[in-house]
């Protein structure tokens, strides 16, 4: 049957799937059992599946993921949930030093077949450790992959498809977004493809590239642009570890200009990692340097300077214009 549904409830359909296919996987995290997750992401799934695989957890981030570990490293399909990306900081020794590092210290004997969820990034007014964009940290790390989407049909194909993955899966949902739109997804569709960029608009002026919840920004900063007889392309990364950057580089060699975007702060990002690629590999191509329209080198501010940080459609709008306007 379709559904309309936001991406909090693809989420939850994309777990529920995976759990009536699969008995090997199981949830754990902090509430996400008897209150069904902060965000209630895994809201009825305890009531369905039972206690032994929907469990709550204390609250502890190392233990979370190092049980995940221990799990996956046993057959087992553990999908794990950290309450904020701004709390995930204790649980990386277990990811980076063990989950990462399975199937190499093993010589290919074990797989860590692990999906790690974490709700990220700002624009919901939380406090302080609630609002990070750290996805780079992740993504710097061999072994890792780091998935995002940017909209409820991307939520459920990609977290079926990470699921499936024999190696661990970074998992992380921009909040902002949860339950900003609605679309209709068929619960019996197959996965998404990971490792691929998705072209959201085609356009030959420009091109701009983003992921989670900027991909909104974007979209809108091209409607603006085509009402003004600029066309952009718009590619949402989708899965910045690895980094299809095919996809990029081909729109890019077509547009001769991109604009990259994303809410993290500028210095060291997966932008930069982008760019660079960009001028090892079309640097003849591009008609301008690239443009970056990105959050500040500044721990995210409280909600009254929140859309001060976060890129919007007008910044992505003056950044393209910008690049149009270089020979």
């Amino acid at each position: 049957m379709d559904n309309k549904l936001t991406m909090v409830e693809a989420v939850n359909l994309a777990l529920d799937h995976a759990m009536d296919n699969d008995p090997d996987v199981v949830l754990l995290g902090e509430d996400i059992g008897v209150n069904g997750g902060v965000f209630r992401a895994t809201q009825g799934l305890r009531d369905k599946y039972g206690l032994k695989r929907v469990m709550d957890t204390p609250l502890a981030e190392t233990l979370i993921a190092g049980i995940s570990v221990g799990m996956a490293a046993q057959g087992m399909k553990p999908v794990a949930e950290i309450q904020f990306m701004g709390f995930i900081f204790p649980a990386m020794e277990q990811l980076i030093c063990h989950a990462a590092r399975m199937r190499n210290r093993t010589r290919g004997r074990l797989a860590c077949p692990l999906v790690l969820r974490a709700p990220f990034g700002g624009g919901i007014h939380a406090p302080e450790h609630h609002s990070e964009s750290t996805e780079a940290l992740f993504a710097h790390i061999p072994g890792l992959r780091v998935v995002i989407p940017s909209s409820p049909v991307r939520a459920y194909g990609l977290l079926r498809a990470a699921i499936n993955e024999p190696d661990p899966v970074i998992f992380l949902e921009p909040k902002r977004i949860y339950r900003a739109s609605k679309q209709i997804i068929d619960a019996a569709s197959d996965p998404l493809p990971l490792d691929t960029c998705f072209t959201l608009k085609v356009g030959q002026d420009v091109t701009l590239v983003s992921w989670g919840a900027s991909v909104r920004e974007t979209m809108e900063a091209a409607d603006i642009l085509e009402g003004h007889g600029i066309f952009a392309e718009v590619i949402d990364v989708a899965t910045i570890k690895p980094l299809d950057m095919e996809t990029i580089l081909t729109s890019v060699r077509k547009t001769g200009r991109c604009v990259i975007v994303h809410e993290a702060c500028r210095s060291f990002g997966v932008g930069a990692e982008i760019a660079a690629g960009l001028m090892e590999r079309a640097f003849d191509d591009l008609k301008a340097p690239v443009e970056r329209v990105t959050g500040f080198d500044t721990t995210m501010p409280y909600y009254r300077m929140e859309d001060h940080y976060l890129p919007q459609a007008d910044d992505i709008v003056r950044a393209s214009i910008k690049s149009l306007a270089r020979h």
